[in-house]
């Protein structure tokens, strides 16, 4: 399958702006999944500056600057994602157990192992607590294999939070999130990666697109779609697992990966800093995944 993503920002700002750097993860990234190609990106107006390069994370960044007053900024990305061949189907009775992850993850001494560690520790905007870990023990038997358990993790948040973006934004709490059992993808993906990093597990946050089809019959509106967060856990010799807690799933061709990192932190899609521009903006995010083929 071949994807066109067309991600649009638009700032306006109720006095012009002076200066502004910016650093943005719009451009998604090549996985064992996917393959990135055609990629374009366009800024009005056009920047003083612009570099291009993998983050630590092996990301795809970008970083720009204007140096010229301007009272609208607009980032207009496109990328075409070519998926290679249909995810393999996860069987959830089979792979390491709860207590076998635990032992490798201790004993191992393989690169990629210790490198997967990083993902135990806190993070920006995960930190560990005895709440988190209370939500999901019950469910990691040590016999049980750990992909079992953390589908089975997905869906107890799915089913026990509420999906409500007026309950929670960029900058709420992890524990408020935890007590209201509301927020949106990307709050349930923190949890869930709160949860396994608190049992020892090691978990990742990851960022991309969900393709949404319209209803039998009607046309698919542009820029209906919208940025989706999910999360990935480690299993030692088996690899990364992904889980998407805010649709009960496990991610297939449909889910498309721009980013990963500890939390929302690492790979906020745009983040900078502005002179001048008054006391207001308006921020207008479109968003549009397509199939060429």
């Amino acid at each position: 399958m071949i994807y066109r993503i067309r991600h649009i920002t638009e700032y306006t700002y109720n006095r012009p702006v002076s200066l502004c750097y910016n650093q943005a993860h719009l451009l998604p990234r090549s996985t064992d999944n996917q393959i990135c190609q055609n990629m374009q990106v366009n800024i009005t107006p056009k920047p003083d500056y612009f570099s291009q390069r993998e983050d630590y994370f092996g990301n795809n960044c970008f970083y720009f600057s204007l140096q010229k007053h301007h009272k609208k900024l607009v980032i207009d990305v496109t990328t075409e994602i070519d998926t290679q061949s249909e995810r393999a189907s996860l069987d959830l009775d089979l792979g390491k157990t709860c207590s076998q992850v635990k032992q490798e993850l201790e004993l191992s001494t393989l690169p990629e192992v210790i490198e997967a560690k990083e993902f135990l520790l806190d993070s920006p905007m995960i930190k560990i607590s005895s709440e988190l870990k209370d939500y999901a023990q019950e469910l990691f038997d040590e016999n049980r294999p750990l992909c079992s358990a953390v589908r089975a993790l997905t869906t107890k948040i799915f089913n026990e939070f509420k999906y409500d973006p007026s309950s929670t934004n960029v900058a709420t709490p992890l524990h408020e999130a935890l007590e209201k059992k509301s927020g949106v993808c990307q709050d349930f993906a923190h949890i869930a990666i709160g949860c396994l990093r608190a049992m020892g597990y090691p978990a990742r946050y990851i960022s991309g697109y969900l393709e949404t089809l319209p209803p039998p019959g009607e046309e698919k509106l542009i820029g209906a779609d919208a940025s989706h967060a999910w999360f990935a856990v480690y299993s030692p010799g088996e690899g990364w697992f992904e889980f998407d807690p805010t649709n009960d799933d496990i991610p297939a061709d449909q889910h498309i990966t721009t980013a990963w990192g500890r939390d929302y932190s690492d790979v906020t899609p745009l983040r900078g800093v502005v002179f001048d521009g008054g006391n207001s903006q308006e921020l207008s995010v479109s968003v549009d995944v397509r199939r060429l083929s």
